[in-house]
């Protein structure tokens, strides 16, 4: 059996370069789809490419009844959440703390931490009445970033955003440990999304030069590939992963261990 095999699993940013990846090995997975992004026509289009069962709702994150409605709408289709992959988010400019566009900062904070939070407030009180009337368990995997573990140079509040969602999953982690809910978060250093990939066009260098400039702290010198990160996703939202809560799982290329 495989192992989201019947399990009902909410994803937002599901169009995105991480998120369509997802999406499609879940499906592949047996998994149960609730999906959301910005684009109701890239939503549409994606799901009716997988074979699964979706449910999809498109909108902005930033906005808590989309969370509310989500939440509603897999309890609706399909009785039960059993995980949700918080996954939605943006960048920001690549530059110096005092050039970023205070509306820029507003906007990625808005999406990245209030996103977060609005997601699982949402979700944390329906997975425990979940789990206290059927014994179902929950867990939650919130996308964050190495900039949420160290500091970012030239990404201040796109840091300090993704600091944020780490306490965020510490804090619901340690609360609701007893209440049947995994909360974990995934770190992930630059990866090959479209989000990077037009970050690089935008350097004046040479596409390899302005690729091994972003690198050049990273101990494997490379950006990290899609599929590597989705591994520790699923890793992170495996049932069978059933002791690992409030971590925060980095995908970094050993940023981490310098």
């Amino acid at each position: 059996m495989a192992r989201f095999d019947g399990l009902t699993v909410l994803l937002t940013g599901a169009t995105g370069g991480f998120g369509g990846e997802m999406a499609r090995r879940l499906a592949s997975e047996g998994a149960n789809l609730v999906l959301s992004d910005l684009d109701a026509q890239r939503l549409e289009q994606m799901a009716a490419a997988l074979d699964a069962q979706t449910a999809t709702l498109a909108g902005d994150i930033t906005n808590e009844s989309l969370s509310e409605q989500l939440v509603a709408l897999a309890l609706a289709r399909f009785g039960r959440i059993d995980i949700a992959i918080n996954n939605a988010g943006i960048a920001q400019p690549f530059v110096r703390f005092h050039l970023i566009p205070s509306e820029d900062a507003r906007r990625v904070i808005e999406v990245d931490l209030l996103g977060v939070f609005y997601a699982m407030k949402h979700q944390l009180p329906a997975m425990e009445r979940q789990h206290r009337k059927t014994g179902r368990k929950g867990t939650i995997v919130n996308v964050a970033s190495v900039a949420g573990l160290v500091g970012a140079p030239r990404l201040a509040a796109y840091s300090a955003a993704k600091h944020g969602v780490l306490g965020l999953t510490r804090t619901a982690a340690a609360e609701y440990a007893a209440k049947g809910i995994r909360v974990n978060a995934v770190c992930p250093s630059f990866s090959r999304t479209d989000m990077v990939t037009d970050m690089l066009k935008l350097s004046p260098a040479s596409p390899g030069k302005a690729e091994a400039d972003l690198t050049h702290g990273v101990p494997m010198k490379r950006l990290a590939e899609i599929d590597e990160v989705i591994e520790i996703i699923l890793f992170a939202a495996d049932p069978a992963n059933s002791f690992m809560t409030g971590q925060a799982l980095a995908a970094d290329g050993g940023i981490t261990a310098l």
